[in-house]
């Protein structure tokens, strides 16, 4: 089975060491036979189809193009090439090019050019939130993040432990006035949220640069923090080792330098040059000379630390000179990789002790690596990462403006507040459980259990049927969730769940083409084209005449143009699989002109389905697919 932290183990392993030495030749061999077999007819020479051309295609010319590998491989994997109507592989040519090429793209990865990967970028305001409260032991948060959806009430998170307890009881904040209400630094204004980037994710590094106007409110915000009145010793937990003014009589210049060599380290993630602490020791004690108070000056110098370029800046160094031509790539030393593990399991900075685990040079080590993701895992800050990875992967905060009409789903809205509010805990709690206990990923697919509030198991209904009838919890300020069993494949998991159901349904109807293009994106990471900007979307309600038809029938008709079928014949069959449940999540065998639900499908050329149940099997019996998703996404 594959477990969730073993693939981020292989993905944080950075420092890849790549086999010396020529592959066999027979393995351009195995190449130009396939190729000249099932791809030549349509990719050689100056007419080849999108551009694409395999004539001549070998090792070294793969080596370098981790690009056109990593196409090649993934359209083999999807069975999306060669086309249908043309002479098929068989499943076990398709597996040995695969694991043919696997070691291929590796080196290819490593052989890129520097100036083709991602080498700077700001962070983003969720880990700029997270950088400052480590830095400074802040026992408050600095701003209100209402990306963090989920708020924790009667504190369950204890990774230490590998356990997720039965009853957890949490709040939604961005369906939730009320959760907003937290510790926070008085008169801190957040900057603006970080936009979504190509592939769904607010940490992509060619979207977070950093203009004059966003540095001058980094600026305002440095010193609106240090300048707070919250900003004391009750809420920071270094003031007494770095605000209070040491004994008269003592060394100040000395003092200075204690306090800022270990602080500026951890801020810039690596051991600074005795230069650099003494431009802020001569800065802090030029603001003594001007009369500051001793604890002021340390909050000057503070803030000057948090909105310098080192701190906001994610970098890493210059690739070295090959013969004064061109920069060529270096592996990442251990500082950089530090931080690449930091940043990635806890959108923050190291700590001391990653810090000092990279200053021996041995956090490149395998054993020392993995022994150090255990300990970032068992931590308490990994909560950051099922904050802003799980639902930023599923696409959850969609749900957001989800509004089903009120009269056709009465039971969304109770009181004047939504369901929504309960469906978003769903899917994110099963993901902290499946990361916690270390479970196999199937179980995101399809979990022996769910969490479950007694609101939502009412909404469910059939589906809820044989578990114990949960009770509590279905208010807004807090809300309670049980760990019960699932005995049926129709319910749970991250894709058949009501969140997800809801936030890719229309407010009249289902979307089968949204519901099959989320799948695509978000569990096979092979998000659809755009579709053409002159096609009219299907109307919520039928046409005249077309009451009789279901919503597959007048798909059916509305798709009926050569450069929409491509598409459709690939995303229809996902969401047709969903099909049984409604717009809010809720099982049904008919429509509401009672028609008969038609469900079935095929996927991956091989696997036909009548029902959902059938389509997660399909799902199970290629979980590799899933696998390499998940960890592309990752």
């Amino acid at each position: 089975m594959h477990r969730l932290w073993s693939i981020v183990v292989v993905l944080l392993a950075i420092r890849m060491a790549i086999a010396g030495g020529a592959l066999p030749d027979q393995r351009d061999d195995a190449i130009a036979t396939f190729t000249k077999q099932y791809c030549l007819d349509c990719h050689a020479g100056s007419e080849s189809e999108n551009d694409v051309v395999l004539s001549g295609i070998n090792l070294d010319v793969l080596k370098k193009s981790a690009s056109q590998t990593r196409l090649l491989m993934h359209v083999l994997e999807s069975c999306e090439m060669p086309p249908e109507d043309s002479q098929q592989p068989t499943p076990e040519e398709r597996s040995q090019l695969l694991k043919l090429l696997e070691p291929v793209l590796h080196e290819a990865v490593a052989r890129a050019p520097y100036q083709e990967r991602t080498s700077i970028r700001r962070m983003n305001r969720f880990q700029y939130n997270n950088a400052v409260v480590d830095l400074f032991q802040l026992k408050c948060v600095v701003f209100t993040l209402p990306e963090r959806a989920m708020r924790i009430h009667k504190n369950y998170f204890k990774p230490d432990t590998g356990k997720m307890p039965d009853t957890v009881t949490v709040g939604n904040r961005p369906l939730g006035k009320s959760q907003m209400i937290e510790p926070r630094l008085e008169g801190v204004a957040a900057f603006p949220r970080d936009l979504r980037a190509e592939h769904g994710y607010d940490n992509q590094g060619d979207h977070l640069s950093l203009s004059p106007l966003l540095m001058d409110e980094f600026l305002k915000v440095a010193q609106s923090i240090t300048g707070s009145k919250d900003f004391n010793k009750k809420h920071v937990g270094i003031w007494n080792d770095f605000f209070v003014a040491p004994k008269e009589g003592a060394d100040i210049q000395q003092v200075l330098e204690e306090r800022l060599r270990p602080f500026l380290s951890i801020a810039f993630r690596r051991f600074v040059e005795q230069a650099v602490v003494d431009r802020y020791v001569r800065f802090t004690l030029s603001r003594l000379e001007h009369g500051q108070r001793f604890e002021e000056a340390m909050k000057s110098v503070a803030s000057a630390i948090i909105s310098s370029p080192r701190f906001l800046y994610l970098y890493e160094q210059r690739g070295e000179e090959d013969a004064g031509v061109k920069t060529v790539a270096r592996g990442v030393d251990d500082f950089e990789l530090a931080s690449r593990l930091s940043f990635f399991l806890w959108g923050s900075l190291p700590d001391e002790q990653l810090l000092e685990v990279a200053s021996r040079g041995a956090l490149h080590q395998t054993e020392v690596l993995s022994e150090q993701i255990q300990r970032l895992l068992r931590d308490k800050k990994i909560k950051r990462f099922c904050d802003s990875f799980a639902l930023q992967w599923l696409q959850l905060d969609r749900i957001i403006s989800s509004v089903p009409n009120r009269d056709k789903f009465p039971s969304f809205y109770f009181s004047k507040y939504r369901a929504s509010m309960h469906m978003m805990m769903e899917p994110l709690l099963l993901f902290e459980t499946v990361l916690i206990e270390d479970l196999p990923i199937t179980e995101l697919i399809a979990p022996s259990f769910t969490y479950q509030s007694a609101f939502l198991q009412k909404a469910y209904g059939v589906l809820s049927e044989g578990t114990e009838k949960l009770t509590g919890g279905s208010g807004v300020t807090t809300l309670t969730f049980h760990r019960v069993p699932i005995m049926d494949l129709r319910m749970g998991g991250i894709i058949t769940n009501a969140a997800v159901m809801t936030m890719t349904s229309g407010p009249e109807r289902t979307q089968p083409v949204t519901r099959g293009a989320w799948v695509a994106g978000v569990v096979f990471n092979d998000p659809p084209e755009p579709p053409p900007a002159d096609v009219p979307p299907l109307p919520a309600k039928p046409a005249d005449g077309q009451e009789h038809l279901t919503v597959r029938d007048r798909l059916a008709l509305h798709r009926d143009r050569a450069d929409c079928r491509v598409c459709h014949e690939q995303i229809d069959p996902l969401g047709f699989a969903l099909e049984n449940y409604d717009a809010i999540g809720r099982w049904r065998d008919v429509y509401d002109n009672g028609l008969p639900i038609d469900a079935t499908g095929r996927i991956f050329r091989h696997y036909d389905f009548s029902n959902v149940v059938e389509f997660k099997e399909a799902l199970l019996a290629n979980s590799e697919r899933f696998s390499r998703a998940l960890a592309g996404h990752l």
